[in-house]
């Protein structure tokens, strides 16, 4: 009977420490996940799309002035009033 097993040789036993396992032993090694804004299903943090509902997932759109001070928001109204400014005193 012919051994199949011809390339296995005594000594060629995988080594843990050369190939580690890729499980999440830890709960800190855990992907991260949220939940989808459209539908609420949880995804992976760092999704395109999610997989539920197929929806683009974008972070942080959901609204312009969130996150921003009020200092940046009035500096900005106030270059958008200079520029209008500036471009109705210089028309004719």
């Amino acid at each position: 009977m012919t051994n199949h097993r011809w390339f296995e040789q005594s000594g060629d036993e995988l080594d843990d420490h050369e190939y580690p396992d890729d499980d999440y032993d830890n709960d800190d090694d855990q992907p991260d996940t949220v939940a989808c804004p459209e539908c609420g299903a949880e995804i992976y943090e760092d999704a395109v799309r999610c997989p539920a509902c197929g929806q683009y997932v974008t972070p942080g759109a959901g609204s312009l002035w969130a996150g921003r001070s009020l200092w940046w928001i009035l500096l900005g109204l106030a270059g958008i009033a200079a520029v209008v400014w500036v471009l109705l005193a210089a028309m004719p």
